[in-house]
């Protein structure tokens, strides 16, 4: 079950959610109920060269949201 990070292109709020197979994408915001809504693309497990395994992952920095649909 992979989860998948969204953004509102009109709120800029982002949130997640586990999506089975068969699920259709999410095409409303839960905070406006805006409907220009994307998917992100997360790092997840990258872990950069020198950190030792358990000391946390890697945070990318953050995308500036674009509002207006971009």
């Amino acid at each position: 079950m992979p989860i998948y990070e969204y953004e509102c292109c009109q709120c800029c709020a982002r949130f997640e959610r586990i999506e089975f197979s068969g699920d259709a994408p999410v095409n409303e915001c839960p905070e406006c109920h805006g409907t220009d809504v994307r998917r992100l693309i997360s790092a997840g497990t990258v872990r950069p060269q020198g950190i030792p395994r358990g000391a946390g992952g890697f945070t990318p920095p953050q995308a500036t949201c674009r509002k207006g649909g971009g």
